[in-house]
């Protein structure tokens, strides 16, 4: 997992609650055994028409959101089923900082899991972000994880909170195994002593 410290970027809005993890990567893509190659299948029912092409209208197709790796979203992100390839397509896609009100829990856990920043904002507070995008064309942000703040080039601060434990675990590119594997030595010598694996 590539470590997480600070990321600037181009800054898309998707305007609707309860965008449910079925439409952010529906369930025929489920088959794939491969954790990458999801971004193609990233909200496929709203980016593409019946016949396959290009749904100019949904936010993803939007010219002005080309290479947009910040998402701002309203409140309960990720709802709907557990399903892991959710944040794995967002990953894939380009994404890194998921910014919204709130967060289904178990998407939030995975997109820590997965490489991606997802960052409670208040209501208030997402809803600035978005006249923003509104108001200046190109809008990008910062987000720097070592002081948890985002900015951006027209005056705005905002300071953000994250768990201390998710934070180290971005900050040096650790995910469940990467953790597992700083105690390999330790491991390897339990192994030795209760003639596991000889």
């Amino acid at each position: 997992m590539n470590p997480f410290t600070t990321h600037h970027g181009l800054v898309l809005t998707m305007d609707r609650p309860n965008v449910d993890t079925d439409q952010i990567i529906p369930k025929q893509f489920l088959k794939r055994i491969e954790r990458t190659g999801f971004g193609k299948y990233l909200f496929f029912d709203w980016r593409f028409r019946e016949d396959g092409s290009d749904n100019p209208e949904f936010e993803l197709n939007l010219p002005q959101f080309k290479g947009a790796s910040v998402l701002v979203a309203r409140r309960n992100f990720g709802c709907g089923s557990s399903r892991e390839h959710a944040p794995w397509a967002l990953e894939d896609f380009g994404f890194r900082v998921l910014i919204a009100p709130s967060f289904a829990d178990i998407f939030y856990n995975n997109c820590f899991k997965n490489g991606m920043l997802p960052i409670r904002l208040s209501e208030a507070q997402v809803q600035d972000l978005f006249d923003r995008v509104a108001q200046h064309p190109g809008y990008k942000l910062n987000v720097d994880l070592h002081t948890c703040t985002i900015t951006d080039e027209h005056g705005l601060t905002i300071p953000f909170e994250v768990d201390s434990f998710r934070r180290e675990c971005l900050l040096g590119g650790l995910d469940d195994i990467g953790l597992t594997l700083r105690h390999a030595d330790k491991i390897a010598e339990y192994e030795l002593a209760h003639g596991i694996g000889a």
